[in-house]
């Protein structure tokens, strides 16, 4: 006990200097409307859901999660979103193709009214989600939310079982990659690359015409004789895959278990990605996590109130920020290892 109150005490020392100068960033949207009057002009912003497990990490989950940042408030054509499975189980694929499908009347559905969340499990166990009488009767949300139960009931059944039947295989070619003579294992795979939705398509639309954003699975390369270093190296497939394809000059990069709570959560950050006085200088904008299913009174601290409240807001003041792992926009060119310099270009860039 003594060592541990020793050890809690350095600790403690070392956080006040965060304390000493808390601020506050406040993004400015209106401003970065006023700016980008042709929304063309917006960066493309790619982004990184990772999973690892189909049993840790149930296939319902992870889409819920992509559903949530498809239906972001940003042009679809800018947008591009990535699932990386390390699992490489046909049942994650499976459940990704199941989304692209329900993503049709989703998207227009979250745009039209507004709605937050827009994770569906999430958006429809909210009480003001469930309208009463006529009026819940003769709502598309009555539609929609059957739509969303179908779905999720399809993925569950089929993780029941424990592999996609030979029927459902023609779906989809990407099935074919979980073919028999392919030998899929968790730790033992062939590079799999799959587009189930190209956002560059004419025919990559939604229920009312409008543009489906990118939608691209990604399981890379495994072997037992190589170490796989985790999320670290999904993140870098990641990177090198995206830049062959959409290559946008954000990225977000999300668990699969932590859905994005607000549609305009990219426009927010990209008010300090293209703050014309210090934009340059950011590397990465790191977003404060709120966590839903903790106790009233969260006495383990399951909630790390004190690192999203105190440490991110301490570390502003620095102008630095702590980087948690998840909820980040990371610019590219940064984490593609340009230096920060002084001299900036037109657009606002590292050189």
């Amino acid at each position: 006990m003594f060592a541990a109150e020793l050890v809690l005490g350095f600790h403690w020392i070392c956080c006040q200097a965060v304390r000493w100068n808390l601020t506050r960033y406040s993004p400015l949207p209106h401003l970065l409307s006023q700016r980008f009057t042709h929304e063309e002009e917006l960066p493309a912003v790619d982004v990184f859901v990772c999973t690892a497990d189909p049993v840790i990490e149930p296939p319902t989950l992870v889409v819920n999660t992509v559903l949530s940042v498809m239906s972001y408030n940003y042009p679809t054509r800018k947008l591009a979103v990535y699932l990386s499975d390390d699992g490489c189980s046909e049942l994650t694929f499976y459940a990704l193709h199941q989304a692209s499908q329900f993503a049709k009347h989703w998207i227009p559905f979250c745009k039209r009214r507004n709605i937050e969340p827009r994770s569906p499990d999430a958006y429809f166990d909210k009480p003001t989600a469930r309208p009463s009488g006529q009026e819940w009767e003769s709502m598309k949300c009555f539609y929609v939310k059957k739509l969303y139960e179908e779905m999720k009931s399809r993925i569950e059944t089929m993780a029941e079982k424990g592999s996609v039947p030979p029927e459902t295989r023609s779906q989809h070619k990407g099935f074919l990659q979980w073919g028999r003579h392919n030998n899929v294992t968790k730790r033992n795979h062939q590079s799999i690359v799959e587009i189930v939705i190209d956002g560059r398509e004419e025919d990559a639309v939604d229920e009312d015409g409008d543009r489906l954003p990118t939608l691209v699975y990604v399981a890379r390369e495994k072997r037992p004789q190589f170490h796989h270093n985790f999320k670290a190296g999904a993140m870098n497939a990641l990177i090198r895959a995206s830049s062959e394809m959409s290559n946008g000059a954000v990225i977000l990069n999300l668990d699969c278990d932590m859905f994005s709570n607000d549609p305009d959560a990219i426009r927010d950050a990209l008010c300090f990605f293209l703050d014309e006085q210090s934009g340059h200088r950011i590397a990465f904008v790191q977003h404060p996590q709120q966590y839903f299913n903790v106790t009233k009174n969260d006495l383990y601290g399951n909630s790390p109130l004190q690192t999203d409240k105190v440490e991110l807001a301490g570390m502003g003041g620095y102008g630095a920020a702590l980087y948690i792992g998840t909820g980040c926009f990371h610019r590219r060119e940064a984490l593609c290892g340009n230096k920060y310099s002084s001299k900036v270009d037109g657009q606002g860039s590292i050189n």
